[in-house]
């Protein structure tokens, strides 16, 4: 258990703790670096809680049992690769509030089939997507407040 104290987990705080398979982030952290969970190739899931407005580049990156992922309502940004190679991840809720999603944000999770959009789809679409955000992931289907849309 990560103390109430921490207000930010460093980068590469548990990068290739392979034998890591949950981990609960107390709601003082704010941030989660770069590199933070890469390569935790064990990590089923994880609880991020509504007080973590920014997820570094890299941060889940490799993480390749992480099946799903439920973002808080707090964060604003999504980093470069954040969840790249998570090859199990088949759905992720985004808060209304995200502003951008960076480059190669889910680049091969090919498992991808279903984001769970709390905002209407000109919401969507207004938020601002890195380069191959979507490369080689499933057909997924980005289910909004107002309709569905498909894989761009």
């Amino acid at each position: 258990m990560i103390p109430d104290s921490v207000t930010s987990i460093g980068n590469y705080a548990f990068r290739d703790c392979t034998s890591l398979t949950s981990i609960e982030i107390p709601d003082s952290v704010m941030r989660i670096g770069d590199y933070a969970f890469r390569d935790c190739t064990s990590l089923t899931s994880i609880v991020i809680p509504d007080s973590v407005t920014s997820i570094g580049n890299r941060a889940f990156a490799g993480c390749k049992n992480l099946t799903s992922i439920i973002i808080p309502d707090s964060v604003t940004s999504i980093g470069d690769s954040a969840f790249q190679d998570c090859t199990s991840l088949e759905s992720v809720v985004i808060p209304e509030g995200l502003t951008s999603i960076g480059s190669y944000a889910f680049y091969d999770c090919e498992k991808l089939t279903e984001i769970r959009y709390n905002g209407t789809t000109a919401q969507w679409q207004k938020i601002s997507k890195g380069v191959l955000v979507d490369y080689n992931t499933g057909e997924y289907k980005v289910y909004c407040t107002d309709g569905t849309l498909s894989k761009s």
